[in-house]
């Protein structure tokens, strides 16, 4: 199991987990408040009176014990603790807050603590079948509720109004919500990598870039297309666009178990390197997706370099961004295969005018 191995590599006689989505991938809770704790053969959740029978339900199938607690969950927890003569404690120092870490000492006794680091993030990297059933179903929902909005994608509506209709077609196909604050952004705007939907309205003759994507029971999509609004696109307009989509297909192409990310991401930029837009393309290649829209592993130069393995969910998401002129991203999730890749997003990466 995963626990036991974590807690073996760091010599650890337990482990507390305390951010909800790791308790969520752990235990299966869906709930908004609980903590896991493991110590040694043993593994309790514990949560209030308001998620008691769901919790059941849900934490109990994965081997862990409900222990309700309406009072103070941290002090039930030091109690647990405390029976158990654990010693040394593994916490996810990444995400506990200075005031929970006086807690925790205020409740557990004298202990030593371990840093968890990256490894419940690396953990996360490979998806189950499930995991991957579900993030498909989230593409196929952003992808249909992209292609029920294109008609409103015309002159004078402005990127905030569109972005209000895309998250209610998405949650109308049976999303949870949108997994991020959408990205609409029209003529010199496109330019800006991360334009979140402004009051600004469409004019025609540019771009427009649309980064969206939707929770689907907890787990997210992620994907990007730039259309032109109008008749009278320049051959640079062209150009650019068709220079990421090569780009794209191009690092789809080498997507399979084996290549690392570097690897991935070098394919994709030294395209654009070579095609004279290498200092447009300033971010990553892209990134790994599940129960967050950011997971390991990070598609980057600037990142750790990591060896792509079989059942990974990444996105491959190159752009070329002008100030003042525009910008392009095409982006799809895309599971990895052995021997190469399923691309889950079917929306067309054609040049589409409107």
């Amino acid at each position: 199991m995963i626990l036991n191995k974590i807690m073996k590599e760091l010599g650890a006689q337990g482990i507390l987990i305390t951010d909800m989505i790791n308790v969520r991938y752990f235990t299966g809770f869906t709930g908004t408040t609980g903590l896991a704790l493991v110590l040694g053969d043993k593994r309790y959740f514990l949560t209030d009176f308001r998620y008691e029978e769901q919790g059941k339900k849900e934490v109990v199938p994965k081997g862990f014990q409900l222990v309700r607690e309406d009072k103070d969950p941290v002090g039930k927890a030091g109690a647990l603790i405390k029976e158990a003569g654990i010693k040394k404690l593994a916490v996810e120092d990444g995400s506990v807050t200075l005031s929970q870490f006086r807690s925790f000492e205020k409740n557990f006794g004298a202990l030593e603590y371990t840093g968890i680091e990256d490894r419940f993030l690396k953990a996360r990297m490979v998806k189950t079948d499930e995991e991957i059933e579900l993030i498909k179903e989230a593409a196929k929902i952003a992808d249909k509720a992209f292609e029920n909005i294109k008609s409103l994608i015309k002159e004078g509506i402005s990127e905030e109004r569109l972005a209000t209709e895309l998250e209610y077609e998405m949650k109308k196909l049976g999303a949870e919500g949108p997994s991020f604050d959408t990205i609409i952004a029209s003529n010199y705007r496109s330019a800006m990598p991360h334009g979140v939907a402004s009051e600004k309205k469409l004019q025609k003759e540019g771009f427009v870039k649309f980064d969206f994507g939707c929770f689907y029971k907890g787990y997210v999509s992620d994907m990007t297309r730039t259309l032109y609004l109008g008749k009278n696109p320049t051959e640079r307009h062209y150009e650019i666009y068709n220079t990421v989509k090569k780009a794209q297909q191009k690092a789809i192409d080498a997507v399979k178990a084996g290549i690392t990310t570097r690897e991935l991401d070098k394919i994709a930029r030294d395209y654009i390197i070579e095609k004279g837009y290498g200092e447009c393309f300033g971010h990553g290649l892209g990134h790994g997706i599940g129960l967050e829209i950011h997971e390991y592993p990070y598609l980057s130069y600037k990142a750790e370099d990591l060896v792509l393995e079989e059942n990974m969910v990444v996105t491959i998401e190159p752009g070329i961004y002008i100030e003042g002129f525009g910008g392009v991203r095409i982006e799809d999730d895309v599971v990895v295969k052995k021997d190469g890749c399923e691309i889950l997003n079917k929306t067309t990466k054609e040049f589409v005018m409107l």
